[in-house]
């Protein structure tokens, strides 16, 4: 029997619906994905597959096979995982960087600044995929697997840009440009962008295009169309939202976000 054959999900119909959850400085997505092209996120993640290796490649380099890779915000990835249920944990810049999400790899090997090796998450996420609830407490998993990394994933950010980031997650009305934000700490604006790209690894406008993206995605869970979605995260319309979901994930947000499992099922 073949990797695949004995690592297939269990036939539990209703209940392997992708799963989606995001708080303030984490998210979670688990579930059937196919091939996301190159792309680069604005935070650092950890991939791990749920019943298998998964087959990717980092930058330039070589397709391998891991169980689990923690790839830091700013470098480029793809991966191609046929259709099997991948986990992809989020972690915001105030949350962490990559080492946040180390010990979620075993025996890594270290590839342009990722981590590929073995998964330690494995059980955890095959029992939250496969629980016909498992939205509703995938909150509890989170909590219950970064108590396990705790030690490592905080971090001290520059304090001008920890205001910064927060202006940013809690503003309404109209988005903040850099030099607004730059005015905000003292800083210039040249100086405020070269700090906060140091800091959390991509420029301040693509970072902002990832929270409205997080935006887009809370509302489509909570039952949005795509459409009222986007216009709720400041996109023109449902087209844009769709060109800068397909950038930021390497691939169109149906598969991933048509159907999803409600936190009450």
């Amino acid at each position: 029997m073949n990797e695949r054959a004995a690592n297939a999900p269990p036939d539990l119909p209703g209940a392997l619906l992708p799963i989606w959850h995001l708080e303030a400085d984490r998210a979670l997505f688990i579930g059937p994905l196919g091939h996301n092209a190159p792309h680069a996120h604005s935070v650092p993640v950890l991939l791990a597959g749920v019943y298998g290796a998964v087959r990717l490649r980092i930058a330039d380099g070589p397709w391998q096979r891991c169980e689990a890779a923690a790839v830091p915000a700013g470098v480029n990835y793809e991966f191609d995982v046929e259709g099997q249920p991948l986990a992809v944990l989020y972690l915001e810049p105030q949350a962490g960087r990559v080492d946040g999400l180390a010990p979620f790899v075993t025996n890594a090997c270290e590839t342009s600044g990722a981590l590929l090796g073995k998964s330690a998450l494995t059980a955890s996420l095959r029992e939250l995929y496969e629980a016909r609830d498992g939205a509703a407490w995938a909150g509890q998993s989170l909590e219950d697997l970064f108590a396990y990394s705790a030690h490592r994933a905080r971090r001290d950010i520059d304090p001008r840009i920890a205001r910064a980031l927060s202006d940013l997650t809690v503003e309404t009305g109209p988005e903040i440009t850099a030099q607004q934000a730059a005015a905000r700490v003292d800083l210039s604006s040249s100086r405020f962008q070269h700090l906060f790209a140091a800091e959390v690894g991509v420029p301040f406008r693509r970072y902002r295009v990832w929270l409205r993206l997080r935006h887009a995605i809370a509302e489509i869970i909570a039952g949005s169309t795509f459409t009222d979605a986007a216009h709720a995260a400041g996109f023109a319309d449902q087209a844009h939202f769709s060109r800068a979901f397909r950038q930021a994930f390497g691939a169109s947000a149906s598969p991933s976000l048509r159907k999803v499992r409600r936190a009450v099922v």
